[in-house]
């Protein structure tokens, strides 16, 4: 397993094909940093499908609201959680392979608890997204994750927990 530097920084998704350790940025988009460890350690994220994932692009998930394995998969993609919406906290960190972007509406402020892991480098997002994640380890199972908006048969996060509490 990748070196865990800061347990109470790191987040460990397990998906059907192996583990994805996260490193979250929380001296770059504290409050994104602090909500995914708050959902986490909720349970909130556990059995969320993949709702969107598109080839050479991004994977997305998150919605806890619509998108639990299961439930009604027309909807998933359109909510978030019960806790407000996060204010934008944009940086110079570019929307690099493996880095996680908060998913939001039109208005920069309305990030919730979805999230992207970007595929390729997508630039053109650098500066409009808050990064506040890295993996670090099981890109090849991030890059395993069945397409579609929606894809047919969704992969899910299985489980997210905050590797301080592992």
């Amino acid at each position: 397993m990748a070196e865990i530097k800061d347990p109470e920084n790191t987040v460990i998704i397990e998906l059907k094909d192996g583990n994805v350790v996260v490193e979250l940025l929380p001296d770059v988009a504290p409050q994104h940093s602090a909500r995914m460890k708050e959902l986490a350690r909720s349970g909130a994220y556990d059995g969320v499908v993949f709702h969107r994932v598109i080839e050479g692009f991004m994977a997305q998930t998150g919605d806890v609201e619509h998108g639990k394995a299961g439930g009604e998969m027309r909807r998933a993609g359109t909510g978030g959680s019960d806790l407000p919406n996060l204010p934008a906290e944009f940086s110079k960190l570019p929307h690099a392979r493996g880095t996680l972007g908060a998913a939001r509406s039109q208005n920069p402020n309305s990030a919730n608890s979805q999230f992207f892991i970007n595929f390729k480098d997508n630039d053109f997002l650098n500066g409009q997204y808050t990064v506040y994640g890295r993996v670090i380890e099981g890109m090849e199972f991030v890059d395993a994750i069945t397409r579609g908006e929606p894809p047919a048969n969704p992969d899910q996060m299985i489980s997210v927990k905050v590797a301080a509490d592992v």
